[in-house]
């Protein structure tokens, strides 16, 4: 058994998300909420981080994550769900993600 992983592995987590909070609005992120596991506090080793990125962009929403896997190189588990500002005010009905962020997310970045 490890002692102190836990406080060890969120120490990781909370410094990529200040990495990614630092370089994403130069490539045009607007805002970013953290949802999920991570943002309840619970941290364990396979923990990682779910961040709902709001983004101007053309692309289909399957192929918008590649966009920051791509350019960012993540270097915990982070899962990006990136929504445009349209439909992040006019959410559709069944989109648990967005209740989730209304109900628990975290802003970390943007208004």
């Amino acid at each position: 058994m490890m002692y102190g992983f836990g406080s060890q592995r969120q120490q990781m987590l909370e410094a990529e998300v200040q990495r990614l909070v630092d370089e994403m609005p130069q490539l045009g992120m607007e805002s970013m909420f953290l949802v999920g596991p991570f943002v309840k506090g619970d941290t364990g080793p396979g923990t990682i981080v779910d961040l709902v990125v709001i983004q101007e962009t053309e692309q289909p929403r399957h192929r918008r994550a590649d966009f920051w896997t791509t350019h960012l190189r993540p270097r915990v588990g982070i899962n990006f769900f990136v929504y445009t500002r349209e439909e992040f005010e006019n959410p559709n009905e069944g989109d648990v993600l967005l209740r989730d962020v209304l109900a628990y997310g975290e802003r970390v970045y943007g208004s």
